[in-house]
């Protein structure tokens, strides 16, 4: 049987940095994570957040009455305020996918210690819809309105953004005839959603600056997929279940192969997948650890 391994699958730039970040406060720290929190988890990824939880890494959320803490263990559904004098001492890690510019602005009143962790190619974007909208253009993001990267991106909006995720919301958008329209998607976008309600848009905005910011990561990994998918009669994609760039890898191979299926672990191989199978594919998300995609890979060798 042969199987075959994206190159491009695994931890991408932003996530490896975000993740390093966390563990050389923890080192710092003489190895223990207390005192440590991230603004949310770090990524969206179950393993490693719990991995952090075991150090002693909390996460932090904000409401409207101030910010939460809990231990970030998926069992652990306990969540308290957190005292003014805690977060004073804390070391507080912005996670990769940003935050709104109005709670990193409250975080910093706190006095606590922040570590941006927020991804730059994510920056890139907060500074171009900034400067758009200050400008006077309508914005528009390609993406998911609940993921937290698209809601930090729509802080940075002079005015309140227009969110699209579907050709059928593309087609409902209205601009007034001379009005200005910058188009940006959120970096873990599918490209061919994202050209495909460009396209949709531009017939209906006369001055239109669409800004491809989908990551080159995301696009090499989303058409090495689709390619490993179109040759193997089996394909796995392992990610986290809130990860956004994962899902979206589901959906390409599906298209391409039938017999796709979405794993956050070895453990969630099963025995009663085809077994006459000849080739199997792998590629994974970029909130995934190298070591969970070798797992697999060898998991794989004794199922088939």
């Amino acid at each position: 049987m042969e199987i075959k391994v994206a190159k491009s699958a695994g931890f991408c730039f932003g996530v490896k940095r975000a993740v390093d970040m966390v563990y050389d406060r923890i080192s710092e720290n003489g190895g223990s994570g207390e005192g440590i929190y991230t603004l949310g988890p770090i990524i969206h990824n179950e393993v490693v957040v719990s991995e952090l939880a075991e150090k002693g890494v909390k996460i932090l959320e904000k409401k409207s009455d101030g910010f939460y803490v809990s231990s970030g263990h998926e069992y652990d559904t306990q969540v308290r305020k957190i005292t003014e004098e805690e977060l004073k001492d804390a070391i507080v890690i912005v996670r990769s996918h940003g935050v709104e510019k109005q709670v990193f602005s409250e975080l910093q009143k706190t006095g606590a210690t922040i570590a941006d962790a927020t991804c730059p190619f994510v920056k890139k974007i907060h500074t171009i819809v900034e400067q758009e909208s200050k400008n006077g253009a309508d914005i528009v993001i390609i993406g998911d309105p609940q993921h937290p990267e698209v809601q930090g991106i729509c802080s940075y909006c002079e005015k309140q953004p227009l969110v699209i995720d579907t050709p059928d919301q593309a087609k409902s958008a209205v601009f007034a005839p001379d009005q200005k329209v910058c188009v940006v998607s959120q970096t873990t976008a599918n490209y061919n959603k994202f050209e495909e309600l460009v396209e949709i848009l531009s017939k209906k905005a006369y001055s239109m600056n669409s800004v491809n910011t989908i990551c080159n990561a995301t696009a090499t990994r989303q058409q090495e997929a689709r390619s490993i998918a179109k040759q193997v009669e089996l394909m796995i994609v392992i990610g986290g279940t809130h990860s956004s760039n994962s899902q979206k890898l589901y959906e390409i191979c599906k298209k391409e192969c039938e017999n796709t299926y979405f794993i956050q672990t070895p453990g969630d191989l099963h025995l009663d997948y085809p077994k006459s199978v000849r080739s199997v594919g792998i590629t994974a998300g970029a909130s995934t650890p190298n070591n969970i995609i070798e797992e697999v890979q060898d998991h794989v060798r004794t199922i088939f």
